[in-house]
């Protein structure tokens, strides 16, 4: 399903947990895992001082990478590593089209400094830039970790962005084994009581019913067993009320959503979602199928 897997690496505690996971996914798919270090150059700071710092933190780098390659060794998957120079999120972006990355794997936060990847709002604008699915992995004590996934939570509105990653996640599943858990969620939480008479409650749980079964009839039809839940409120937190209470592995959610009156904002919910859950989050982008 993914020949080559993208993984931007800082050298933090919390990356080197990231990348474990990262290899345990490649190992599970036959992939190659892309180790890349960005020595952000772009800052002001390192534009002033020279050439003696862009050197320094090509070292860095370079020992970083090194070391992703060391605790890759024994996974018995293929490394490649690089070092560029340049902004952390389109460099990030840049390497993952040039060189065919199939999927970015990134850590959502790093330790900060001059030449590090600040892995924190970079994870934001790459999930927002990217043309390739985004596996995102807070690096947090709490953040579950599990794998092979077994529970693919997939949100879903039914736009054409929420279509797109439910095939990927239902292709995902199958190539893991994993079940599918469809959940549509009516975002009335923020309409007045007089566009919600106008609107009516029915039509939005029909179109939410309608959208969770268009999930698990495309699960079914790759004999993966799948749920299907409706739900009402804030979008972000249904889908974290859903996760925690039924042990999800991983959460896939589309990158933009439809624009109704019933819509599941996918763009801003995805981010928040990213933010807030204990699991990884897959972002696909609208084409991306």
């Amino acid at each position: 399903m993914y020949d080559r897997i993208l993984f931007p690496f800082d050298g933090s505690d919390g990356a080197r947990r990231a990348l474990d996971h990262a290899a345990d996914l490649a190992a599970a798919v036959g992939a190659t895992v892309q180790v890349l270090y960005v020595a952000d150059t772009a800052r002001d700071s390192v534009t002033t001082v020279g050439s003696e710092v862009v050197d320094a933190l090509e070292r860095e780098g370079v020992a970083s990478v090194e070391e992703a390659e060391r605790l890759l060794g024994g996974t018995g998957v293929d490394v490649e590593t690089d070092v560029v120079q340049g902004d952390p999120a389109e460099s990030i972006v840049d390497y993952a089209d040039r060189y065919r990355t199939d999927l970015i794997v990134l850590p959502s936060r790093g330790r900060a400094g001059a030449g590090l990847t600040v892995l924190g709002s970079v994870t934001e604008k790459v999930n927002r830039l990217s043309p390739v699915p985004v596996l995102t992995v807070r690096m947090r004590e709490d953040e579950r970790l599990r794998f092979p996934y077994e529970r693919v939570l997939v949100p879903t509105d039914g736009s054409e962005a929420a279509e797109g990653a439910a095939d990927h996640a239902v292709a995902l599943a199958a190539t893991l084994g994993a079940s599918v858990d469809a959940l549509s969620v009516v975002d009335d939480a923020g309409l007045a009581a007089e566009v919600r008479s106008l609107v009516g409650d029915d039509r939005t749980d029909a179109d939410a019913r309608a959208a969770v079964r268009a999930v698990a009839e495309r699960a079914a039809e790759r004999g993966i067993e799948a749920g299907k839940s409706v739900d009402h409120g804030s979008p972000a937190e249904a889908i974290g009320r859903y996760v925690d209470a039924h042990d999800v592995d991983l959460v896939v959610l589309g990158a933009t959503g439809s624009g109704g009156l019933d819509r599941l904002l996918l763009g801003s919910v995805a981010e928040r979602v990213a933010r807030s859950v204990p699991v990884p989050v897959l972002t696909v982008p609208v084409d991306e199928r």
